[in-house]
């Protein structure tokens, strides 16, 4: 087992966590803020979108079975990478569409996923390619959200089930759960 860490940003972290905890070969996800300039920023301030730090997670995964190509296409396929500094309904920089290569490799990496999904849309991409900043954990009470309070969450029950159905249709070699 070979495990790397890839750290990406599509919106809302409770929706791109819901999606990456069910990808095979993911072993961790977690939730945080990247990408801004306070230390140790909390919740509220991130979301008052003036630290310039990004909503993101940290995705653990075993290079054995997904590489960071297929992890950054799953990415770009379960949330709008047309969208700027939003998703859906969430509005600001803290939503952006980014991703935070570590190394050159995953920078080599982000580059042609951006390419590829330019090339599978007639919109334009706006995600980003951000140097990593430090990263800062969100609060424990956001870690696995879907698992516990999102599921009882307006908000999270309108967003997160579209995005889980269609990884599990896109990209359903990769889906831990079958599509239905």
């Amino acid at each position: 087992m070979s495990e790397e860490q890839a750290i990406i940003a599509g919106g809302c972290f409770w929706c791109t966590e819901a999606v990456f905890r069910d990808v095979i070969g993911v072993s961790e996800v977690e939730s945080g803020y990247i990408g801004g300039t306070v230390e140790n920023p909390t919740y509220k301030q991130v979301c008052s979108g003036e630290t310039g730090h990004a909503e993101a997670i940290r995705v653990t995964f075993d290079t054995d079975v997904i590489s960071y190509a297929d992890v950054l296409d799953v990415f770009m396929g379960t949330h709008d990478p047309t969208q700027l500094n939003r998703q859906g309904n969430d509005i600001g920089t803290q939503y952006r569409s980014a991703i935070f290569p570590l190394n050159e490799a995953q920078l080599a990496g982000a580059e042609a996923a951006i390419r590829r999904a330019k090339d599978e849309r007639d919109l334009p991409v706006v995600t980003t390619i951000e140097e990593p900043t430090q990263w800062y954990p969100a609060e424990d009470y956001h870690q696995e959200y879907w698992e516990g309070d999102g599921q009882r969450n307006p908000y999270c029950l309108a967003v997160i089930p579209p995005k889980l159905a269609k990884l599990r249709k896109s990209f359903a070699n990769r889906s831990k759960t079958p599509a239905e």
